[in-house]
């Protein structure tokens, strides 16, 4: 069992105890993860890319990113295990994927948008 999985298994068991599995529909846990990054989001939101770049070095700014973080972490990974996808394997689909759509010598350095894949 990898740790991602775990982590699943986790989660599920703490909705489980608390009877929660009813309001642990894929559109709530969307929409409690959309909120979650709204807070990550928030945390970074005026820094400058110098200050965001070294937030982690202040203990207080790191400890509330890294609580941020964590939740949108939990809500993505109840939502996957809720819908049945394999997180890690979705991911490398994707970007195996984008490495097809944005091959690395005609997009290096670059940030346009690929067309879509035919």
């Amino acid at each position: 069992m990898t740790e991602l999985e775990e982590l699943a298994g986790k989660l599920r068991r703490f909705a489980e105890v608390r009877d929660w599995e009813r309001f642990h529909t894929p559109k709530n846990l969307a929409m409690a993860l959309a909120g979650e990054v709204g807070e990550l989001l928030a945390e970074l939101q005026w820094l400058t890319p110098e200050e965001a770049a070294s937030v982690m070095d202040d203990p207080e700014a790191a400890e509330r990113l890294r609580s941020e973080v964590a939740d949108v972490m939990i809500y993505l990974t109840r939502l996957a295990d809720v819908l049945g996808i394999d997180l890690v394997e979705a991911a490398c689909a994707k970007l195996d994927q984008s490495d097809r759509r944005y091959d690395a010598e005609t997009y290096r350095g670059s940030a346009r948008k690929a067309p879509p894949l035919a």
